[in-house]
């Protein structure tokens, strides 16, 4: 296990896998059959990958266009005065 996490550690593109610097199930198993010539299914790559101490991490999407003074002045002003 200590191989796959010093691979998945340096990342998806020094395997191969493009620039995009995230890792999916998919590619973890791809990078196990290559690694450790064995196939495991995403379940399980995923219950692997959980054994390991690895967690789903997923980006938050935000928009372009917000603006961030608008969401703090509705968070902290206009919501709470709404709750009453």
């Amino acid at each position: 296990m200590r191989r796959l996490a010093d691979a998945l550690e340096q990342g998806p593109a020094v395997h191969g896998f493009g620039d995009d610097q995230r890792w999916t199930l998919v590619r973890v198993s791809d990078l196990i059959a290559r690694m450790f010539h064995t196939r495991h299914t995403l379940r399980g790559t995923a219950y692997l990958l959980h054994r390991m101490g690895w967690s789903v991490q997923v980006p938050a999407h935000r928009a372009v266009e917000r603006d961030e003074a608008a969401v703090v002045t509705w968070r902290w002003e206009v919501w709470p005065a709404g709750k009453r």
